[in-house]
């Protein structure tokens, strides 16, 4: 029975013979979408700064018979960017797919205090950190990856934003400008790199049960808070954010280009 479903899985995969860099691969939306695209029959090369979590994602893509390759690197440095992208291009030849998923959120201000902050309490330096991260890593890989699509007649570009790019917070400013600015740069890139034949397009979740919203996850066990976070009364799972890039990267969205598509149980649907 495993191996008739093996290979039911291939016949059916969406991404086969397609190669796909994801960042911020090692936990999370990240390492739900390498491992997602790997069963779909992509070859993905996951990226974030963690080695041995890395390391585990791999494990299980491996497991379920999937191909792929980590990098550990730090996105918001150009110089790691770029061979990040050399790598892939060296390993696999080229680039069909690119996920930018890497980025920091509310947790992080648990890491480095202030960073989520109002704009009046955050810092430069932390504004200047939180951006390199959420809008500068995704900014660098673009500047790159782009003229390989180009070479290659075509590929397909998901920023992973949040409805916080378009709602805004009364905290965390800075999170929310770097997704509001990769929003409107997704729109800039389907302008421009459609005639190349490079789709570029947003997934925009909501809250996500992930550890970057761990601080805060425990409202959705009030019974009557939950309903107003989200029409559905609970989180997304990592998993459910995936399937929104999967759309994204495959064929099924062929004519879609700089859509921005909201996953967010019906949040930004209710308004205020």
């Amino acid at each position: 029975m495993e191996a008739t479903n093996r290979i039911n899985r291939r016949l059916m995969r969406r991404l086969d013979g397609r190669v796909a860099i994801v960042t911020g691969a090692s936990s999370g939306v990240g390492a739900a979408t390498m491992q997602l695209f790997a069963r779909e029959g992509a070859k993905v090369v996951g990226v974030a700064r963690r080695q041995a979590i890395l390391e585990q994602v791999l494990a299980k893509v491996e497991a379920e018979d999937g191909e792929g390759a980590i990098i550990a690197a730090d996105l918001s440095v150009e110089d790691e960017a770029r061979a990040t992208v050399a790598a892939a291009v060296s390993r696999y030849g080229h680039i069909d797919v690119l996920v930018n998923c890497a980025g920091v959120g509310y947790a992080y201000g648990d890491v480095r205090p202030g960073s989520m902050d109002p704009i009046d309490t955050t810092s430069s330096e932390l504004w200047d950190e939180v951006m390199a991260i959420n809008l500068g890593s995704a900014v660098h890989l673009l500047r790159l990856v782009i003229p390989v699509m180009r070479q290659n007649e075509g590929g397909s570009i998901v920023n992973v934003a949040s409805i916080s790019g378009f709602t805004g917070l009364a905290v965390a400013h800075t999170y929310t400008a770097a997704k509001g600015a990769l929003i409107n740069l997704t729109r800039s890139l389907a302008i421009t790199y459609a005639s190349d034949g490079i789709r570029s397009n947003v997934v925009a979740p909501g809250f996500i049960d992930t550890p970057m919203i761990e601080a805060v996850i425990g409202m959705f066990d009030d019974d009557a808070l939950r309903w107003q976070l989200s029409p559905m009364g609970r989180p997304a799972t990592p998993e459910e954010i995936a399937h929104g890039c999967l759309f994204f990267a495959s064929d099924e969205s062929s004519y879609c280009n700089g859509s921005v598509l909201a996953i967010d149980g019906g949040t930004t649907a209710k308004g205020a």
